[in-house]
């Protein structure tokens, strides 16, 4: 068995001496204050090990992270149908742009940009009967951890400024590709957004991905199929129009979050999850991304 830990703390101690530690997301207000200074790392292994490192064990937003999330509810439902509905290819764009689905007649890029994740959420909200308790309930299922909630301050902060994600629905609804109220979808999609969880949790929560679609539990939510098509999005659109970037230094498939989280993960092998809330002029974690391509340098163990 390897042990993870001297190289999680030769990365901290890198890391920390960086000067340039990024820019908190300060567009939504609830996040401009966080101190960019946290940092934390946590690294759980198929086998159940666990090795970390710093504030791997405060709360923060997971933010776009919660997307995943989410695809993987609203797959282990409808399956491949939700491919009807949103694409599967990288946007090249910003999370946030509307363009492309203007030109696109209202059909999303893929699931984890913004538009995409929308579409998401209204097919969750037309397929559960309490869509924000029954997903928040799902997390809590696939971590183990009742103590996982939403932070309502954070969720309220998106919905007063979330100008262009009102404008990506109505579009969205404009085309045809949202079935229910703008008001509703965009009510559970910011609550989503705004789950608070730590890097120990979070490692937990993408268990299933590295570990053939079963949680801690040995539960299954996903078939091997819809695990390597989620982990293929994961690898090719999980890190803004930055994934080319983060495939090329890292070599993992994850998932970021302007929060400054990131989750990536070695299919049979291990989760590591950072959390550093200063963002790269991309959206993603600065140091969060150094940390990993130290890691997967160091270790020489990557996908590729």
């Amino acid at each position: 068995m390897r042990n993870f830990q001297p190289v999680l703390n030769e990365i901290y101690s890198n890391i920390k001496k960086t000067k340039d530690k990024g820019i908190v997301a300060s567009y939504i207000p609830e996040l401009a204050s966080i101190d960019k200074n946290n940092f934390g790392i946590h690294l759980r292994t198929i086998e159940g090990h666990e090795y970390a490192v710093g504030n791997y064990n405060k709360l923060f937003s997971i933010q776009s992270i919660s997307k995943v999330l989410t695809l993987t509810k609203a797959t282990s439902i409808i399956g491949s149908d939700i491919f009807k509905r949103v694409g599967v290819e990288p946007s090249g764009h910003p999370f946030n742009q509307l363009s492309l689905l203007e030109i696109e007649n209202g059909i999303p890029r893929n699931p984890f940009i913004n538009a995409g994740a929308i579409v998401i959420a209204d097919i969750l909200v037309s397929r559960l009967e309490n869509p924000k308790e029954d997903f928040l309930d799902f997390i809590r299922n696939v971590t183990s951890d009742n103590t996982i909630h939403y932070n309502e301050s954070v969720a309220l902060s998106e919905k007063k400024t979330g100008y262009k994600n009102f404008a990506a629905a109505n579009l969205l609804k404009s085309f045809g590709n949202l079935k229910n109220d703008i008001d509703v979808v965009l009510d559970f999609y910011f609550h989503q957004c705004s789950i608070e969880m730590t890097c120990n949790q979070l490692s937990k929560a993408f268990y299933l991905f590295a570990n053939k679609g079963k949680c801690l539990r040995n539960i299954v939510h996903l078939t091997e199929s819809q695990v390597k098509r989620i982990n293929a999005l994961m690898l090719t659109c999980g890190f803004y129009d930055e994934a080319g970037d983060f495939a090329f230094e890292v070599g993992l498939p994850g998932k970021s979050g302007v929060g400054g989280g990131i989750v990536a993960f070695l299919p049979n092998n291990f989760i590591i999850t950072t959390w550093s809330p200063g963002l790269n002029k991309k959206g993603n974690s600065k140091l969060g991304m150094q940390a990993l391509e130290q890691f997967t340098t160091k270790t020489q163990m990557s996908i590729f």
